[in-house]
């Protein structure tokens, strides 16, 4: 089957043979003679398989007739990382080459101005993240109600990523009347629910069992310890025909220090992780595609939009938390038919991460042991006694010790005898104390002191009534003023 067989016009099929492709992947040959009849449609797909071409290709075509208007988007694509959607917006400039489509990209990290100006001139795709989309459209600066065409791209990383009440909210406002097309790698049950919900009688493509990974990738466990992860992950870069690698871990922090440690082993490395802001991970990114550094050591926020030709290993340098990210983390090499090789370092606290990977998988990953398993513990020599050295005033050097021991110790000159001292004379005793008086003896005497020190007191005072001695009978009884005794010498 080619892609002239799936009802492709002939202008997608001219950029379709410039881009070097000539048959198309079995998901491309499901998916797209579905969407150009405008059915919904829900296709589960390992990575690597071809999907972004399964959508894009129908709807260049689909778009090719009509006009877009201002602020007012004819499709939407909806992606979870800035990667994955810059992957998009490159694959309709690839394939629209022939086509005057107009495309807008809305992610996070970059300025809105650019955006907003694309988006007041009209686009006819608009590939977004969710973020940045809602963003907008509470600010009033997009309106939904002229889009006819939903693509959700990787639905389950989408659910990961805590993006699923968003996608609901961005399906209330879109026209009831629409094609929705979803995509997804596994199909857990919140995304089971997300398409019964918002599609309409979807067509569901399986092209192969969900989360299996790619025959064309040779799987590999390497138990290690936790001290060795470096050094064999440098063992295994040096004997590996290693073209092109990425190298995940769970970290960010953990990304950072590899690097280093990496680029001090003469490694030509990069790195790429969530901290980044936007033009510094696409500009790590094209160092990787061109060939300027060969590794790349990534977090699993790029695990799903690097889409690199020629990636020859992916090595798990820590094993993933979620099952579903070891699929997609390998899926990076071994794309388009090509073979891969991937490895997977384990501690034994993996062990059931490993265990959940196989079960998702349903297949069991081959071990490879390169001797750096713990070995057995060897009893170290006794280390052989040292001599301590001698404290200050505590402890003296055995030489010096036997020769103060031989040497006699002088004899002590006797103490002369003391003087006795004389006996102390006896106390004279002193004589009896005398007897206290009653307590009633005693307050008497303190009344008589109190009344004599009120007597003279009363005396000190100037007299300013003279009180007479006797009184005759009928005459002035009260005090007589002292003027009136005053005398006049004649």
């Amino acid at each position: 089957m080619t892609f002239a067989d799936l009802g492709l016009s002939d202008e997608l099929l001219r950029s379709v043979n410039d881009s070097g492709y000539t048959e198309p992947t079995p998901i491309q040959a499901a998916a797209i003679p579905s969407v150009l009849m405008m059915r919904d449609l829900v296709a589960i797909a390992q990575t690597g398989t071809g999907k972004t071409a399964s959508f894009v290709l129908p709807m260049i075509d689909i778009l090719a007739q009509g006009r877009s208007r201002a602020r007012m988007p004819r499709s939407l694509i909806l992606e979870p990382t800035r990667e994955l959607a810059a992957q998009v917006a490159e694959n309709f400039e690839k394939y629209g080459a022939n086509h005057k489509l107009s495309m807008a990209l809305l992610i996070g990290g970059v300025s809105m101005g650019d955006q907003l100006a694309a988006l007041e001139k009209g686009v006819d795709v608009l590939i977004a993240t969710p973020g940045r989309l809602m963003d907008l459209f509470t600010r009033g600066k997009i309106l939904l109600t002229g889009c006819s065409m939903l693509v959700i791209d990787e639905a389950d990383r989408m659910l990961d990523m805590g993006f699923i009440p968003d996608i609901e909210e961005i399906c209330t406002k879109l026209p009831k009347q629409r094609q929705t097309l979803l995509f997804s790698a596994t199909m857990p049950p919140p995304i089971k629910k997300l398409a019964d919900k918002f599609l309409d009688n979807p067509k569901t493509i399986e092209v192969s069992r969900p989360a299996s990974t790619n025959l064309n990738i040779a799987q590999h466990v390497v138990p290690v310890t936790a001290a060795k992860k470096r050094d064999v992950l440098r063992q295994l870069l040096a004997t590996e025909e290693v073209r092109n690698a990425i190298i995940f871990c769970n970290r960010k922090t953990t990304v950072r220090e590899l690097n280093k440690v990496l680029q001090r082993a003469r490694f030509r490395s990069a790195e790429i992780h969530g901290d980044m802001d936007q033009s510094a991970r696409i500009a790590e990114l094209e160092r990787f595609k061109s060939g300027d550094v060969s590794i790349l050591v990534a977090s699993d926020v790029a695990a799903r939009g690097l889409d690199v030709k020629g990636v020859s290993h992916v090595f798990n340098f820590d094993a993933p938390w979620h099952p579903d990210d070891y699929v997609h983390r390998i899926g990076r090499t071994g794309r388009g038919g090509a073979t891969g090789i991937a490895y997977t370092l384990v501690t034994p606290d993996d062990a059931e991460n490993i265990a959940n990977i196989e079960k998702l998988t349903g297949q069991k990953i081959p071990v490879l042991d390169l001797g750096a398993a713990p070995a057995a513990d060897v009893a170290e020599p006794e280390a052989a006694p040292v001599e301590e050295a001698p404290r200050r005033g505590r402890r003296r050097p055995a030489a010096a010790a036997a020769e103060v021991e031989a040497t006699p110790a002088p004899e002590r000159a006797p103490r002369p005898e003391r003087d006795e001292r004389p006996a102390r004379a006896e106390r004279e005793e002193r004589p009896a104390r005398e007897e206290r008086r009653p307590r009633r003896d005693r307050e008497e005497r303190s009344e008589d002191r109190r009344d004599d020190r009120y007597e003279s007191r009363r005396d000190e005072r100037p007299a300013r009534y003279v009180q007479q001695d006797a009184v005759e009978d009928g005459a002035w009884n009260g005090p007589i003023p002292a003027f009136l005794n005053v005398r006049i010498p004649g």
